[in-house]
């Protein structure tokens, strides 16, 4: 580390502490110089966008915060993440020559206490992973500079250390992926003093739609979690999977509007793909649809105050697709180290294998290599968007599928995936090219 960067690192510690104090009368003028530098090192536009909405956001979400919640928000994601975070990344690339990942996705379990149709996760077994191989991956990607980690599965609840977890890694940002159920006013109470929590409630629209696919009762259940996390000030959002039931309610006003003045801080939105539990090709939004998503959430960041995202419309803002280690990868509850979320392939575990040997092997690297797949960031999947290349990979490495049906996305639905990627394909091309000759109009001043 320069004498510049320990400069950097030791300022900014006490200008954190400083600003936490002060936090309702800074300007978000003045948020953003301050975090600016460390934004610098996303190279797209769009996603240093993002990165500064979160931060005017993040900063209105803390004024709602306990106390816990707020000093761990500054001390972990805007300290630890942003600016340590920022100097790990920055030495590890000029040692190895990449950039590690900016997060981990782990699921430590695969268990859960619902069982949703199409659930991207129903066909792992049920093993676990113990606390000391999750710690030791986590205390691996802090040295990268990887502060925020995301907890999925599975339920994360339903994993017996799920709260020694988050003790003992009491310098990381965490982010846990639930169906809600688990958490109580107990459990709220308990969020609200560890601090470093942000759980995001898996929603399908309202009681008819989530009921429908999680059982009844499990709406309700979600709403009495919102309540006891907000009274207890815990920053939460929503995570919402888009199908082509649900496609058009999920991005409307009135879906919106109810989980803003619920108190949701994010909402993260996922494309559902043909993986995990009877995977069904009709469960998939349409082309037609997913370009109408995209549309709605554009408007709908403009007229709300939450953070919304989609994994699979948001290529922009990441340069394409995210993963390999790019940006991130994931660990399931078996230890495989996966691509992604929804690519159950892999090669290593991490049981018995370091995370930087993972991000060096050639698997990772072919994958990294191929990004971004075509000049079109709105298509940045090669799951859906490229499929030949998620077959060409997985065939030349000889990665094994990590659950029993993961290679239908060889097989199987070949034919129905690379049908559905040349349609989608036309119409984000022409998505594409229009905006870009829009943004070359507005740069010359046409």
């Amino acid at each position: 580390m320069t004498v510049a960067d320990r400069l950097f690192v030791l300022t900014a510690k006490g200008a954190v502490k400083a600003g936490m104090k002060i936090l309702p009368l800074i300007s978000d003028e003045t948020l953003l110089k301050f975090s600016r530098r460390k934004i610098a090192e996303v190279p797209w536009p769009e996603g240093r966008d993002f990165m500064e909405r979160l931060l005017v956001l993040g900063k209105r979400a803390l004024s709602e915060a306990s106390e816990n919640c707020r000093q761990k928000a500054a001390m972990n994601f805007f300290y630890n993440y942003l600016v340590v975070g920022y100097v790990r990344r920055k030495l590890f690339k000029e040692q190895h020559g990449f950039r590690p990942p900016y997060l981990l996705v782990i699921s430590p379990t695969m268990r859960c206490n619902l069982k949703c149709y199409g659930c991207y996760a129903g066909s792992y077994a049920k093993q676990e992973l113990d606390l000391a191989t999750v710690n030791r991956v986590i205390d691996e990607a802090k040295t990268m500079g990887a502060y925020f980690i995301v907890i999925s599965g599975g339920e994360p609840f339903a994993w017996r250390h799920i709260y020694d977890l988050f003790e003992q890694q009491d310098d990381v940002y965490f982010q846990v992926y639930t169906n809600g159920s688990l958490i109580d006013e107990k459990a709220a109470e308990r969020l609200s003093r560890l601090g470093n929590v942000v759980p995001c409630i898996s929603v399908e629209g309202f009681e008819k739609e989530t009921d429908e696919r999680r059982g009844k009762g499990a709406f309700a259940a979600i709403m009495r979690a919102m309540d006891a996390l907000r009274s207890n000030g815990v920053i939460f959002g929503f995570s919402a999977t888009a199908t082509r039931q649900n496609n058009s309610f999920i991005v409307s006003d009135e879906f919106v509007d109810f989980y803003e003045k619920k108190g949701c801080f994010i909402g993260w939105y996922f494309n559902y793909v043909p993986v995990g539990r009877k995977p069904n090709m009709d469960l998939m939004p349409t082309p037609e649809q997913r370009i109408y998503r995209r549309r709605r959430l554009l408007q709908l960041r403009s007229e709300h105050k939450m953070l919304l995202a989609d994994f699979w419309n948001d290529g922009p803002l990441t340069g394409g697709c995210i993963a390999g280690g790019r940006s991130y990868l994931h660990i399931n509850s078996n230890g495989d180290v996966e691509p992604c979320v929804f690519t159950h392939f892999a090669l290593h575990n991490i049981k018995q294998t370091r995370l930087i040997d993972v991000l060096k092997s050639d698997f990772f690297k072919a994958i990294r290599a191929r990004i971004p797949y075509c000049e079109n960031y709105l298509r940045p999947c090669m799951i859906i968007d490229h499929p030949h290349i998620l077959r060409e990979i997985v065939t030349r490495f000889g990665a094994r599928p990590t659950h029993p049906g993961a290679e239908g996305l060889l097989g199987d639905l070949k034919t129905d995936l690379d049908r559905y990627a040349a349609a989608y394909g036309s119409l984000a091309d022409e998505e594409w090219y229009t905006v870009e000759q829009q943004e070359r109009l507005r740069a010359s001043g046409a």
